[in-house]
């Protein structure tokens, strides 16, 4: 079936935020007495919604976050959006050549995706379609949210391909039964292939790859 809809995830994918993301929540997570690395970090909380990342968190310390962890944190990253944050090299151009209906589903709140895709001058392209796991039961790597966003935009699972970074959204998006294309910049395009993407590394190479799929 030939697509009908881009569903591209937000962070890694869109704007760049997931080193100053990561940074940061590893930060406070060690100042709340957890011992990580920067790595650990990455490995084990890119790609998947805040409600599951503080549940990783409690229940390796064995005890809840303060309660105004939550709010630390998005001072602390909205801050540095606004400093450093950039959007994802190239994909101006990229969805300025996409005719292909597009969307954004991401892990993260409408709060985050609101700021970063402002900060960056890409929300126009998707105004009135964004999307979080804040609103379905289940969060990446499950399939939920990305049917959720099929069923809302009016298109069948088989007819749409998501552009993913991260290993968790490469098995959501396998699991909803959509193709999934693999923006392996940052993670190795080996880790994101074994979980069924199409990898790519420039995202001006994107458009191409879409029209391959249309054939």
């Amino acid at each position: 079936m030939k697509p009908g809809l881009v569903i591209f995830d937000c962070d890694g994918v869109l704007v760049d935020s997931e080193p100053i993301a990561s940074r940061i929540f590893c930060d406070l997570v060690n100042e709340a007495g957890l011992a990580i690395t920067y790595e650990q970090t990455v490995q084990d909380f890119e790609g998947i919604s805040d409600e599951d990342c503080i549940k990783i968190v409690e229940e390796r310390l064995g005890r809840p976050l303060p309660d105004n962890f939550m709010d630390q944190h998005d001072k602390k990253l909205f801050e540095a959006f606004f400093n450093d944050l950039k959007p994802i090299e190239g994909i101006h151009g990229a969805l300025n050549q996409i005719s292909i209906p597009t969307c954004v589903a991401s892990s993260g709140p409408h709060k985050k995706m609101n700021v970063s895709l402002k900060i960056t001058n890409l929300k126009s392209f998707f105004e009135g379609k964004i999307f979080s796991a804040t609103e379905v039961k289940r969060g990446k790597p499950h399939p939920d949210l990305f049917l959720y966003v099929a069923n809302k935009m009016g298109v069948a699972p088989d007819a749409c391909v998501v552009v993913e970074d991260s290993v968790f959204g490469v098995r959501a998006g396998i699991a909803a039964g959509m193709t999934v294309l693999g923006y392996a910049a940052r993670t190795t395009s080996d880790s994101l292939s074994a979980e069924g993407a199409v990898t790519f590394k420039k995202m001006n190479n994107l458009p191409n790859l879409l029209m391959d799929i249309v054939g």
